[in-house]
């Protein structure tokens, strides 16, 4: 017997997990968290957990989001984004040092679509530390990474202007 979930399972979980990104993207945070529950019910996986911890961000429970960035690195240590994430969330509850780490973590993930945002994210902490160049260097890479990252394109362009 194994542990993997049937494919009428598998199927149900990916719709809630569906259903719980379509009412987050939406506003509806509190559907979108019984909706990834339920998906993390009948099947966990990393995306899962890490878009409950989104959905918990929005809700102000930062703590719970990062617990559920934890768990869906337990389930997927190769999966980028809830390195990102906890990094992000660390940086709101103004804890930078700590949110070092799990950004260099997320750009070394295997696994990881959205590769330029831990890069955004570090000079994010380089320029409340008034790093400048150290923040330049991290926009760059962003930018290399996704030429289209607005955001990152307008903090350089920014930034490069206070060196000049």
């Amino acid at each position: 017997m194994t542990d993997e979930p049937s494919r009428e399972t598998h199927a149900a979980a990916q719709r809630h997990f569906q259903q719980g990104y379509e009412a987050q993207m939406q506003g509806r945070f509190e559907e979108a968290v019984a909706h990834y529950q339920r998906s993390i019910a009948l099947h966990p996986t990393a995306e899962a957990h890490t878009f409950l911890g989104w959905a918990y961000s929005h809700q102000g429970r930062p703590d719970d989001a990062i617990a559920q960035c934890k768990i869906a690195i337990s389930v997927d240590p190769d999966f980028g984004n809830p390195y990102n994430d906890i990094g992000a969330y660390l940086i709101e509850l103004g804890r930078e040092e700590e949110a070092v780490d799990w950004l260099e973590r997320a750009k070394q993930a295997p696994r990881y679509e959205p590769r330029h945002f831990p890069y955004f994210n570090r000079a994010r902490i380089h320029i409340k530390r008034h790093e400048v160049r150290e923040a330049i260097r991290e926009l760059e890479r962003a930018v290399e990474l996704e030429p289209r990252y607005v955001m990152a394109r307008r903090e350089l362009h920014r930034l490069r202007g206070l060196l000049n």
